[in-house]
């Protein structure tokens, strides 16, 4: 496995990556599948999207998160990023997990913040500072 700045030519794989998501329902509030064209719409250009070849569902728990977590840090910074923030589904414990093993730290929780399938669900907030802001 490698981690490398994201290209438009990824956003078929992106896609398919992120439908997986959608559908396991631990990952995000959507709910509709996103296109490769959604995808590439992605690519403003400002914020850094990195991507880790061969990081489908089969590839899980072998590292593939801790590199991208890791890539898109070294991204964010080098783009002027002071910091990383994300809200995570509070059963999601693996991606919390993963979060806190780089450096992130919990410093809320959103309750009811949103319905998902008709259901409230609360959200942990997370922050990882990236250096000097």
């Amino acid at each position: 496995m490698r981690a490398r700045p994201a290209t438009t030519a990824d956003a078929a794989v992106i896609a398919r990556i992120y439908n997986d998501g959608i559908d396991d329902r631990v990952a995000t509030f959507e709910t509709g599948h996103r296109s490769a064209d959604d995808v590439e719409r992605w690519f403003d250009g400002r914020h850094p999207i990195v991507v880790v070849e061969y990081a489908a569902r089969e590839a899980r728990g072998r590292g593939a998160g801790r590199m991208a977590m890791n890539a898109l840090m070294d991204a964010a910074r080098a783009a002027g990023f002071w910091k990383l923030v994300s809200r995570v589904f509070p059963e999601n414990a693996a991606s919390l997990g993963l979060l806190r093993s780089v450096g992130f730290r919990e410093v809320g929780r959103y309750e009811r913040h949103a319905q998902l399938d008709g259901v409230w669900r609360d959200v942990i907030i997370v922050e990882r500072l990236l250096g000097a802001g």
